[in-house]
């Protein structure tokens, strides 16, 4: 038998989303992070269109005010609110770090999950999750924080990003959309929304209270400056594979199980991509980040083993039943 397509978005959206901020940083010096996360994110809808309208056909759903102004809340919460501090988290923090800080958001989905979506929370699913906890403090080493700044936009862009999980799950089974459709959906409203925000900084009155507040990096706002032939791969590889496919696989994922084995992509995600980040970056891995690693395998594994065996219980009362 092939492998289960669920395991399949999994490690894609796992290979996708452990890359991110190795490009990210690559691209810091080239774009304003405002500009990086609007291009990338309007690469990401355009690139989700046609596999969108597909699902929208096979699904039978509509655009309605209702559903309209739900893509407008989670369109905020991801793109505006969660990749604008995430963004700027990779410019002030290495990229091993915000991978791992990041990475905590599973820690607010799965309780989220449960009070939200009345999804069940087991004892094994607490126990993967204190383990997981326990392998991002000793990756993080809280004991040495060289950077506060880019920690707190890493957290903070943790929390959003799991608000936006569960506002986007619960919102699928109001309207009837699956993870494609609410993705780009999402990913058109914030990134039409980041757009306004990039005009109006280059308002002149704008852009100078910005600068004088401390907020220089939201101040005028370029759009296209910086794209040439030597950055376009970036935006290429940001855009298309990053953002449209690495976000489309999560939420497929997210679909086929639900919000808790979706987000091991999380759990695995800090343990590969300081081993990426040593391998393009130079960044290195020390023995509590070794240790980490260690910790997050553990409890991704104690998640996954955990809906195995629902998934096992559930098929034989199934056959019992019949």
């Amino acid at each position: 038998m092939g492998m289960k397509k669920e395991y399949l978005y999994i490690f894609l959206s796992v290979i996708f989303f452990s890359t991110m901020e190795i490009i990210l940083k690559i691209g810091s010096g080239d774009f304003n992070p405002i500009q990086l996360n609007l291009l990338r994110f309007l690469i990401g809808a355009i690139i989700l269109t046609p596999l969108a309208l597909k699902h929208m056909k096979r699904s039978g759903f509509h655009l309605t005010r209702e559903n309209l102004a739900f893509f407008a809340v989670t369109g905020f919460l991801c793109v505006v609110i969660s990749m604008t501090f995430y963004q700027l988290a990779i410019v002030y923090a290495s990229a091993s770090t915000v991978a791992v800080l990041f990475s905590c958001n599973p820690l607010i989905i799965i309780p989220l999950a449960h009070f939200m979506l009345k999804e069940p929370l087991s004892r094994q699913t607490l126990w993967a999750l204190a383990i997981s906890a326990a392998g991002i403090l000793c990756i993080v080493n809280p004991f040495d924080i060289q950077n506060p700044a880019g920690v707190f936009y890493a957290l903070f862009s943790a929390v959003t990003f799991a608000l936006y999980s569960v506002v986007g799950r619960k919102g699928s089974w109001q309207f009837n959309c699956d993870g494609v459709i609410l993705t780009s959906f999402s990913f058109y409203s914030g990134s039409m929304q980041l757009l306004v925000f990039v005009l109006l900084s280059k308002i002149d009155v704008i852009s100078s209270w910005l600068v004088k507040t401390g907020l220089g990096t939201f101040a005028s706002v370029p759009i296209l400056e910086g794209i040439t032939w030597d950055t376009l791969p970036v935006i290429i590889y940001i855009g298309i594979f990053v953002t449209g496919l690495g976000f489309a696989f999560y939420f497929l994922a997210m679909d086929k199980t639900n919000a808790s084995t979706a987000s091991v992509v999380f759990f695995i995600k800090p343990a590969l991509a300081p081993i990426l980040a040593f391998l393009f970056l130079g960044e290195t891995v020390t023995p509590h980040i070794a240790a980490g690693i260690l910790f997050i395998v553990i409890g991704s594994g104690l998640t996954l083993f955990n809906q195995d065996s629902k998934q096992g219980k559930l098929r034989i009362s199934k056959v019992k039943s019949h």
